[in-house]
């Protein structure tokens, strides 16, 4: 008799076992066919992105896996065969529509502004809708300058942003320069504009001569040897 009850008891508990395996391998054919979706984009696949799916049944349930899967990426079209617990195969259709994530500006943004996280908002958006040259990143933003008006709810083209100006054109500057323990200061005027670190012409007041030197991030302008 304790042998037929060990025997039974280990008979329920393989059952058990296994039934909770076949569940545990069941997955939602939305997140089986977004899996698809991404191996079909291999390396292609952008930083961040990820698929939103929509199929043609309103209940698509569980599947164990997708054996066949056909894309269209210009699209985002595609037919799946799903593989069912029972082994029966079906034929799933719908969208597979690959999204990034892209900061866009809050309100419209003039020339001259300084950016910061704060003038921006992180929102989905087609994948084929987002240009070549748009900025995707919050950190790549923040501390620029608006060279051209960013308009609100549109991706940044990185041609619209750049480095800060320090020193803009007919700002009065102090020219420093240096020749080992010699060092010279002179009043300025900037005849062009320059980001910190980038060689600016300015006019010497005393001189009344043109030179050529790098824009310090304090403003000044220092005379390279």
């Amino acid at each position: 008799m304790t042998s037929k009850i060990a025997s039974a008891t280990a008979l329920l508990a393989t059952l058990v076992t296994a039934i909770f395996a076949a569940s545990a391998s069941a997955e939602s054919v939305r997140v089986l066919v977004a899996e698809k979706a991404e191996q079909s984009w291999g390396l292609e696949m952008p930083p961040n992105g990820h698929f939103e799916i929509t199929l043609q049944e309103s209940d698509p349930g569980e599947a164990e896996m997708i054996s066949d899967f056909w894309m269209d990426r210009s699209t985002g079209q595609f037919l799946a065969n799903a593989v069912e617990k029972s082994g029966d195969v079906r034929r799933v259709a719908g969208l597979a529509l690959l999204n990034v994530p892209v900061p866009v500006p809050t309100e419209q943004l003039l020339p001259g502004t300084i950016l910061s996280g704060d003038d921006f908002q992180v929102v989905d958006l087609p994948y084929g809708q987002v240009g070549a040259y748009a900025v995707t990143s919050l950190d790549h933003l923040a501390g620029m300058q608006v060279r051209r008006v960013l308009a609100r709810g549109r991706p940044v083209m990185s041609q619209s942003i750049t480095e800060p100006v320090i020193i803009a054109r007919g700002d009065p500057v102090s020219i420093e320069y240096s020749k080992g323990a010699m060092s010279l200061t002179a009043p300025g005027k900037a005849i062009s504009d320059a980001h910190a670190d980038q060689p600016v012409r300015v006019v010497n007041l005393v001189s009344n001569k043109i030179v050529t030197g790098i824009a310090k991030p304090d403003g000044k302008v220092e005379i390279q040897n």
